[in-house]
């Protein structure tokens, strides 16, 4: 599996390859079918399957930080690529000068100059190029011109409902894991290096490995019971908190994991986790006891629901379909000498994701 970045950086054995072009976040089951797509032209013509992205990817060019979070960073979004079938990633840097292309432009600079493509399979409601006045009937008569093939994607359904990244982004932060992995293709994971931090949860008898996230809007934010596959291959149940940390005044994201039952140096050693089931919200607590207080009791509620889940057979992990009852919420707790009612603290204390448009998403999302 090759990563280009940039059209300069294409060598002349790179050229000459069916392609298809998108974001691919979270290369969920509907992705997996448009790879699957394409592999079959690619082994009819002999030729390599390429896979064009984004960096970053187009809505967050134009929108920011109100962009939908991602569900994958590169870096999985490439390995996981290079899983289902994709030979070369070719990366392309969004800036201005790409979207100010038109979209013959981006036809000719791209596919045809670039790539030298063989076969191109996208979505049939496709735009490109500046004010995306590229679409697919431009393409497939550029195609019929130039003597390479076009055709569209076919439509990837769960239960009679279109698999998309946005789909899968409103049940994670709904808490339904179950049904996200089932759109996914697999469970939903992040991972990453863990870092020396502060080490204050060792202070109140919880340490914790820390995985910095990237400064982006978090697919995930609050407290869960996760599943952690360590480097080495073991699997541990935990607590992890996803977000800023209130209560320590965080200013960068940060996943912070306490492995039940462990006792060793994971610093510098990756690690994937696996949210299995949301516990609550982020919520800034006055001082270190009341935040122990409801560490403790965030860890006897995920105790429980792991002693009891039902393990899925495909993910081989106890995946819930929604957040965990109103007994692992901070409500009719006394947090700090304030007591805080079930109303207040699921409206004010609460810090959930907003769940992402649906908009069409190159692709499939």
């Amino acid at each position: 599996m090759r990563v280009i970045r940039g059209l300069h950086n294409l060598a002349a054995a790179q050229r000459g390859c069916v392609a298809t072009i998108g974001n691919f976040d979270g290369v969920h089951r509907g992705h997996q079918a448009i790879l699957q797509q394409c592999r079959e032209h690619a082994a009819r013509l002999n030729v390599p399957l390429t896979v064009v992205v984004f960096e970053p990817q187009p809505r967050e060019y134009f929108a920011g930080d109100q962009a939908p979070p991602r569900l994958t960073r590169l870096r999985e979004k490439v390995r996981l690529l290079g899983q289902y079938g994709a030979e070369q990633v070719l990366c392309l840097p969004f800036n201005n000068a790409l979207r100010s292309l038109t979209g013959r432009e981006f036809i000719d600079q791209v596919l045809i100059k670039g790539l030298n493509v063989k076969h191109l399979v996208v979505g049939d409601d496709f735009r490109f190029g500046c004010d995306r006045q590229g679409d697919f009937a431009l393409l497939a008569a550029v195609g019929e011109e130039r003597g390479f093939g076009v055709e569209h994607t076919r439509t990837f359904t769960v239960e009679n409902e279109r698999v998309s990244s946005s789909r899968v982004r409103t049940l994670l932060a709904s808490g339904n894991f179950a049904v996200a992995a089932s759109l996914l293709g697999r469970a939903y994971s992040l991972e990453g290096r863990v870092v020396r931090d502060q080490q204050l949860g060792r202070t109140i008898g919880v340490p914790t490995a820390n995985l910095p996230l990237l400064p982006q809007p978090l697919t995930l934010r609050g407290v869960y019971a996760v599943g952690v596959t360590l480097e080495n291959g073991q699997r541990h149940y935990g607590v992890a908190n996803v977000g800023f940390r209130p209560t320590v005044g965080s200013k960068r994201p940060t996943l912070e994991v306490h492995l039940f039952d462990f006792d060793g140096d994971l610093y510098d050693k990756r690690m994937t986790v696996f949210p299995c089931a949301r516990l609550r919200g982020e919520v800034k607590f006055d001082n270190f006891d009341a935040l122990k207080a409801q560490i403790e009791r965030d860890q006897g509620q995920a105790h429980r629901y792991f002693a009891t889940a039902v393990t899925d057979r495909t993910t081989a992990l106890p995946l819930a379909s929604a957040p965990l009852g109103r007994e692992a919420m901070i409500s009719n707790t006394v947090v700090s000498n304030t007591t805080v009612s079930k109303t207040t603290a699921s409206k004010t204390n609460s810090s959930d994701p907003s769940s992402a448009d649906d908009a069409a998403d190159t692709n499939n999302g």
